[in-house]
């Protein structure tokens, strides 16, 4: 009995034809540095009509060349007129640059999208993502006219790119985390344009101190790896070290308290308070009022009534007015200080094993960014107590 039938053939033919497409766009890539416009265009349609039905959109989707070009391609090569080889294109001719054609294009993206870069310190939060064509549509409604690809060629031009899924994300997502977003993000904007502070505060991961490995790598002579021990056993270590964050947005700065005990509530308002003794009450003087962003759960979560209770102690001794907004149940990654300074410390002694607390400060106090990042760490060996 033949089981070649059915969906089966259809399968077949399908993977037949991504074939034919996948090396198409092979061959695609290594010419077209070598082509004319019209060489690519005819080069685009002479595939497009090998592969027939779907041809020119599977054409198009492969190499980023627009339908209308490679119709166009397949309508001249079809009509067998001979093409005057003294110029490509008439002088003059071609298609105006979007961002020419219609000024104030890119502004009116970057307003869009003002609430979803990631690379403006200025940027309160991180949280929308729209696609290509819903910008499109809203570019529209303020009368310019940009078709989806055209927005995915802006956007490329303006450091955006298309990435993949991170796993960021526990738990359920709720209902109103969008207003919460609106609403911090707001709160943000208000305390930033009145020259108030806003700190983003989150503990990082701890760290087993001594001679271990750490992932990443680092750049030395040929069969010299750096020799760490086997096994990472806690009890041979030196003891852990809890990097607890503070993020000053505005200024692009962090400030690390680096300790050696439990991260608990108290020692996260305790890294708070260093930080507003050392550098906050300095930077930001005659303000009596602060913001501060944080997760919802850990040292600083919203039902710990320890965490309260000792920034009530903090506002009291400075007379400060300390404002907290947390971010939604599983949305920890959107804190700033995770992509700004942890993701940055992580990256700066990634590959160099922590030997020691000296060392971890020193790798800290080193993280430096082409943004003007610049980090201050302080160990701080005392001892704090458990619980909420």
């Amino acid at each position: 009995m033949n089981d070649w039938c059915g969906d089966g053939k259809k399968d077949a033919e399908l993977l037949v034809e991504q074939i034919k497409v996948d090396q198409f766009k092979a061959i695609y890539s290594l010419l077209s540095p070598h082509f004319s416009e019209r060489d690519k265009r005819l080069f685009a349609a002479a595939q497009a009509m090998i592969l027939g039905y779907r041809g020119i959109t599977l054409v198009s989707e492969a190499v980023g060349i627009s339908r209308t070009t490679v119709t166009a391609g397949v309508e001249e090569l079809r009509s067998g007129e001979p093409h005057d080889s003294g110029r490509i294109r008439k002088e003059g001719g071609g298609r105006k640059k979007i961002t020419a054609a219609q000024p104030g294009i890119r502004e009116a993206l970057s307003k869009l999208l003002a609430d979803s870069t990631a690379a403006d310190p200025e940027r309160p939060l991180l949280w929308t993502i729209k696609s290509q064509r819903t910008l499109s549509e809203e570019l529209a409604a303020e009368g310019f006219k940009a078709c989806p690809t055209t927005v995915g060629k802006l956007l490329e031009e303006m450091d955006y790119s298309l990435q993949g899924n991170q796993k960021v994300l526990v738990g359920n997502k709720h209902i109103d985390s969008g207003k919460q977003f609106e609403f911090i993000n707001k709160k943000v904007k208000v305390f930033q344009k009145h020259g108030l502070p806003v700190v983003s505060v989150d503990a990082k991961k701890k760290e087993l101190v001594g001679n271990y490995a750490n992932p990443g790598k680092t750049y030395r002579k040929k069969g010299s790896p750096v020799k760490v021990n086997a096994y990472d056993f806690p009890l041979q270590s030196e003891g852990k070290a809890t990097p607890y964050g503070i993020y000053d947005i505005k200024n692009n700065r962090g400030w690390v308290n680096l300790g050696t005990d439990h991260d608990t509530a108290e020692f996260a308002v305790t890294s708070l308070r260093n930080w507003y003794i050392k550098e906050g009450r300095k930077a930001f003087s005659g303000k009596d009022k602060m913001l501060v962003t944080a997760d919802g759960g850990g040292s600083n979560g919203s039902r710990s009534r320890l965490w309260k209770s000792e920034l009530q102690k903090m506002a009291d001794e400075f007379k400060l007015e300390i404002h907290v907004s947390h971010f939604p149940p599983g949305m920890s990654k959107w804190n700033k200080i995770e992509g700004r300074l942890f993701a940055n410390i992580s990256r700066n002694w990634q590959g160099k094993p922590l030997v020691s607390y000296e060392v971890i400060v020193e790798l800290i106090k080193g993280t430096k960014t082409k943004k003007g990042l610049e980090v201050n760490c302080e160990l701080d060996p005392q001892k704090v107590r458990k619980g909420n």
